[in-house]
């Protein structure tokens, strides 16, 4: 079964101009400049093949830039470059929070008038509830979320305050 030609695009002087100036400055960010791009060639009648080719990039994605622009000619040149909203949950928690985990896991617990030495993800869980930071986190998910920073916090007694019989100097 043969493909149908790709859909015209057919620029008016307001549009094509835009899409130039995001092309040619320095401050657009790549993916917006090549999705410009592809709307700019598409309206010199390239096909998705020929784009693909000239800008290095798959046929699909070439197929896919002319459709949303087709698809949304009534939105403006900046908003129709931009991606579409995801399915999928939302974050369920804030960088802010995030970030208020990482300084926690490296306060040392007995800021917080804990009777222990290290903090383990259990603690760290119950203590992000108590200081109100979130109502609510599980101790896998504080796990994760540590593992992907790499923080270790059950180790930090080790490589912030060495053990008190390691002798550091060297032996003549």
């Amino acid at each position: 079964m043969p493909k149908s030609a790709p859909k015209p695009v057919q620029l008016i002087e307001g549009e094509r101009q835009q899409l130039q100036q995001l092309v040619n400055r320095h401050t657009t960010p790549q993916q917006i400049a090549l999705r410009a791009s592809i709307i700019l060639l598409a309206d010199e009648g390239k096909n998705h093949r020929e784009i693909g080719r000239k800008l290095n990039i798959s046929r699909d994605m070439a197929r896919m830039w002319r459709e949303r622009w087709i698809e949304r000619k009534d939105v403006p040149v900046s908003e129709r470059l931009q991606d579409l909203e995801r399915s999928g949950t939302p974050a369920t928690f804030s960088l802010e929070q995030i970030t208020k985990l990482f300084a926690l896991a490296c306060e040392p617990p007995e800021n917080y008038r804990l009777p222990i030495s290290h903090w383990t993800a259990k603690e760290l869980a119950a203590q992000m509830v108590k200081e109100g930071i979130v109502e609510s986190i599980s101790v896998r998910h504080v796990g994760r979320l540590l593992e992907e920073a790499s923080l270790k916090p059950h180790q930090s007694g080790y490589w912030l305050n060495p053990p008190p019989n390691l002798n550091l100097r060297k032996k003549s």
